[in-house]
């Protein structure tokens, strides 16, 4: 049987990123990564936080639009905030770009290959695989395993110390159109990132989109709760489009790319470490379920990883316990009061633009939301919770 020291299941940004600093480091990866192209059927508005190329080493060619401004609207009325600048790209470039830095490192990266299962022994952790290509099942012995497949991951299959009971709660079916304009949008639309928060007029489902701007196209979606067919989808999304059309490309032909997939809006996952396997990314849930961003979390995820299992690496320790603790300070209390936020707004819309109103009233209130919780000072904590007990004592009473 072939052996390797890092196994990566997924090459999206927390893969990707796991196998390129692991390999800097001198540990042996390989990666399995289930599309024949890197980075292709991503359902991603692909948004980056301000300094994310900086952060991660990658060249800023991979960016279409640095957007410095942010609108979050509501069936009531637009809110507007300045940002950083952030950036857009698409994933094939996020993700292709990550991935070719990864095998300059000496990672080998694997396409076409679907992971099975995995099961532990006294030498690793062995795991099955399907090349597609070839038609066959393989397998590969890992010292350390790190699994990072995005919201499709049925890891309660895979080890009962990931199993999570309301994993499929938090899913969210979306939509998104890579919309074409024949000639260029507005000006101001590409210098916007839009996040729109309403109830749907035809499912009465609370509703997330969102309008991102690209070199040569628009980024239009939407999602919804888990259990929604295609043609509801589609017909929600046929309600949005002409609105967000008629604001920013006016009466100017388009052709459009439809993409679908299921996408992850709820707490981080409880259990994401165990006996030399490790689980980062949107697998993880360490997405934010207010904006549904995820990409500066799973990158950070793969680093993580790949720290740990480098730090291990002399001892033949369990990088584990290590990945579990970092990942878990860097970002579960952030996300887990934001999926309870999240969940408080959707029982009464009204709510969204309660806290929008404030966020646009008190700019430094939006600035620390942006920041990392782990950062602010005392000062900024008593002023952070100031303003939580002023939006609860006004949300409280919405009709």
């Amino acid at each position: 049987m072939e052996s390797t020291e890092l196994l990566v299941v997924g090459c999206g940004p927390a893969g990707g990123t796991a196998a390129r600093e692991a390999a800097r480091s001198g540990v042996a990866t390989v990666v399995l990564e289930r599309d024949s192209v890197v980075g292709a059927k991503r359902v991603c508005a692909a948004g980056l936080r301000p300094g994310f190329c900086e952060t991660f080493d990658l060249p800023r060619s991979i960016v279409h639009c640095d957007t410095p401004r942010l609108t979050l609207s509501t069936i009531r009325k637009i809110y507007a905030f300045t940002l950083g600048p952030a950036h857009t790209t698409t994933r094939e470039e996020l993700d292709g770009t990550i991935a070719a830095l990864a095998q300059r490192e000496g990672a080998e990266i694997r396409t076409g290959t679907l992971f099975r299962s995995l099961e532990r022994d006294r030498e690793g952790v062995i795991v099955e695989y399907a090349d597609t290509r070839a038609g066959t099942r393989k397998k590969i012995r890992a010292r350390s395993v790190f699994l990072a497949q995005g919201s499709s991951a049925r890891l309660d299959e895979v080890d009962p110390a990931f199993a999570y009971d309301q994993w499929r709660a938090g899913l969210l079916t979306c939509i998104q159109y890579r919309v074409y304009p024949e000639t260029p949008a507005i000006p101001a639309t590409y210098e916007t990132l839009e996040m729109h928060y309403y109830r749907s007029p035809l499912s009465g489902e609370t509703i997330i989109a969102w309008m991102f701007p690209k070199r040569d196209h628009l980024s239009i979606g939407l999602g919804l709760g888990p259990k929604v067919n295609g043609a509801a989808l589609r017909a929600e999304l046929a309600w949005f489009l002409p609105r967000v059309q008629a604001r920013l490309f006016p009466g100017i032909g388009y052709t459009i790319r439809e993409e679908g997939n299921l996408l992850y809006g709820g707490k981080p996952r409880p259990g994401i470490a165990n006996d030399r396997v490790m689980v980062g990314g949107t697998a993880a849930g360490l997405v934010d379920a207010t904006t549904g961003e995820g990409i500066l979390e799973a990158a950070m995820s793969g680093r993580f990883a790949a720290a740990a299992v480098s730090a291990a690496k002399a001892g033949a320790a369990d990088p584990a316990p290590a990945y579990d603790r970092a990942t878990k300070h860097a970002f579960y209390s952030r996300l887990r009061h934001r999926a309870k936020l999240m969940s408080f707004l959707e029982r009464k819309p009204a709510r969204f633009d309660v806290l929008f109103r404030q966020l646009e009233g008190a700019p430094r209130f939006a600035d620390l939301l942006q920041h990392d919780r782990n950062d602010f000072t005392p000062a900024q904590w008593l002023y952070l919770y100031g303003q939580a007990l002023r939006f609860g004592a006004r949300a409280a009473f919405v009709a």
